[in-house]
């Protein structure tokens, strides 16, 4: 199940998540929190649903499918997160991967600053794993962007989180280094860096990892797996006419 906004050009948001779990061969679920409109130039317009909209597609979606897994994306503000979290509660046992979205590619802001305290102090100590960038682990933590990774990953597992994938991709060097820290383990995952910027791949990250666990596999397999398969996304990204961004193909493994 995925619980984020629609992005309606449908390369990041719901629509990749979607199209993410379709490529994992995975049942998949949606709960949508807000409706953009943007492309791979920008974000032009939001509007939020209401968090009773939000609560009862949550409650449509639990009562009916036995989902394993599910990621957040975008939550927009602090009453959908609380939303979110209280549908969650019949639940316990739902592995929560958390896409920490706060600002678009293209610049846009997609979290209130004022919801950034809910995402810290309610939704990060419900989550399996959260999968920030650089820059989101030092707004959730207060440590500068720059700070040692192992340090960032390790102020978000004091946060409450089970897990924290640090993604690299807004570090230097040719190689990007991602982090998967636990309390008890850690792993490093690296791959080239891509000359271009691609639109989404937050989002299709997280959706594979939780399509991964919910087909049963433990958490470094399923990290290291959603990785593969993104790497081979990025092999044929495809640059969106007119576009700033480029795309992914979505194509199963």
């Amino acid at each position: 199940m995925t619980i984020a906004g629609s992005d309606s050009c449908g390369g990041a948001g719901i629509q990749a998540d979607l199209k993410t779990f379709n490529a994992c061969a995975v049942q998949a679920a949606s709960v949508l929190t807000a409706i953009t409109a943007q492309n791979t130039a920008g974000v032009s317009q939001v509007t939020l649903l209401s968090p009773d909209m939000v609560q009862a597609q949550l409650r449509a979606v639990l009562d009916e499918l036995p989902i394993r897994a599910a990621k957040t994306g975008m939550l927009a503000n602090a009453e959908i997160i609380d939303t979110v979290i209280t549908g969650l509660t019949a639940s316990p046992d739902l592995c929560l991967v958390v896409d920490p979205v706060m600002v678009a590619t293209s610049g846009a802001r997609l979290l209130d600053r004022n919801a950034e305290a809910a995402m810290r102090e309610r939704l990060l100590p419900r989550a399996t794993l959260v999968t920030p960038n650089l820059p989101e682990a030092a707004a959730l933590t207060g440590l500068a962007e720059d700070h040692p990774v192992e340090a960032l990953g390790e102020a978000l597992l004091a946060l409450g989180c089970k897990a924290v994938l640090l993604k690299g991709g807004h570090s230097r060097g040719e190689r990007v280094e991602d982090l998967l820290l636990t309390p008890d383990s850690e792993a490093r995952f690296s791959h080239p860096r891509r000359p271009m910027q691609v639109h989404g791949t937050g989002c299709a990250l997280s959706a594979a990892i939780a399509a991964h666990i919910a087909r049963g596999e433990n958490l470094e397999t399923a990290v290291d797996q959603a990785i593969n398969w993104l790497q081979q996304q990025l092999d044929h990204a495809w640059t969106a006419p007119n576009g700033k961004l480029a795309m992914l193909p979505f194509a199963s493994a």
